[in-house]
């Protein structure tokens, strides 16, 4: 099942989509849920089961709604950093270090952006990046989970821009305020329950700016896969259905070219996985 949160003119809303057409999931969830995809994931597996089942709802042409970002208002919304090889290289050949355990970071929730909503170039950065990468929503909470029954927490899965501020990612270690800026998670276009995804480690990801392909990879090549990454930060935290983790980029981003090829005005970012579909952000100048 395809997962979207839609908004067809009378307000954000719970939907699946089905080829071409969004059916609209409102009255499905009468008594099962709340109106959201937050709420389906909350109310679990039952309710989810009942919204794949549903049929009879209002429908729309896909063209025809706005698509905003699948989980909304979601607790957390974590990130791994330096989680491919071919990244990893990246950084130690200007002189970094491979990490030694895995490295988390937080993006602020209020940067939660929709698959095909601008981007803003902030008023106070010249140094914006992007990142491809898998996401993961959780479906269940978690707590001190193994890593062999790690995926048993997964919702479903969804495409994710991390969007980077470099120039404020490396004022300080923490690397919070460079990542969270407004409209930096672009993230959908819709979640794909896990139902959907035989390996979710076997994904091919390709990101585009302005047509030129800059990064590709595999899902396969993280060094922490998902199953580590659950039992890690389940090992700290409670997770809670609707929490966001950002699985780490490869190689490619902007900040590799000599010179930097950072973002735009006018720059279009394309994200695209297998599977999953593809979102697609125009930079702007922030209003």
């Amino acid at each position: 099942m395809k997962l979207v949160t839609f908004n067809a003119g009378s307000g954000p809303t719970i939907g699946k989509v089905v080829g071409q057409t969004v059916v609209d999931l409102t009255s499905a969830c009468e008594g099962v849920c709340e109106a959201s995809v937050l709420g389906a994931l909350r109310a679990g597996d039952s309710a989810l089961k009942t919204l794949a089942q549903a049929s009879g709802g209002a429908t729309h042409p896909l063209d025809g709604v706005k698509l905003l970002a699948p989980v909304q208002q979601p607790q957390k919304f974590l990130a791994i950093g330096l989680n491919y090889q071919d990244h990893v290289a990246e950084i130690l050949a200007r002189g970094g270090k491979a990490p030694e355990h895995q490295i988390w970071f937080n993006k602020n929730v209020s940067c939660l952006n929709g698959p095909f909503d601008p981007i803003n170039l902030p008023r106070v950065s010249n140094a914006l990046d992007y990142e491809g990468e898998l996401g993961v929503v959780i479906g269940k909470r978690a707590r001190h989970v193994p890593p062999e029954n790690a995926l048993d927490f997964v919702a479903g899965y969804l495409v994710m821009n991390d969007v980077t501020c470099r120039d404020w990612q490396r004022r300080t270690a923490q690397w919070t305020l460079g990542k969270s800026f407004d409209t930096h998670g672009p993230m959908g276009p819709w979640l794909t329950t896990a139902d959907e995804i035989a390996d979710p480690h076997d994904l091919p990801l390709r990101l585009f700016v302005n047509g030129e392909l800059r990064q590709q990879l595999n899902t396969g090549g993280m060094v922490f896969d998902i199953r580590a990454q659950i039992a890690e930060l389940s090992s700290v935290m409670t997770l809670e259905p609707g929490d966001l983790i950002a699985t780490g980029t490869t190689s490619g981003a902007g900040f590799g070219f000599t010179p930097p090829k950072f973002l735009q005005p006018g720059d279009v970012v394309r994200v695209e996985i297998d599977g999953l579909g593809a979102i697609e952000n125009r930079v702007i100048s922030e209003p």
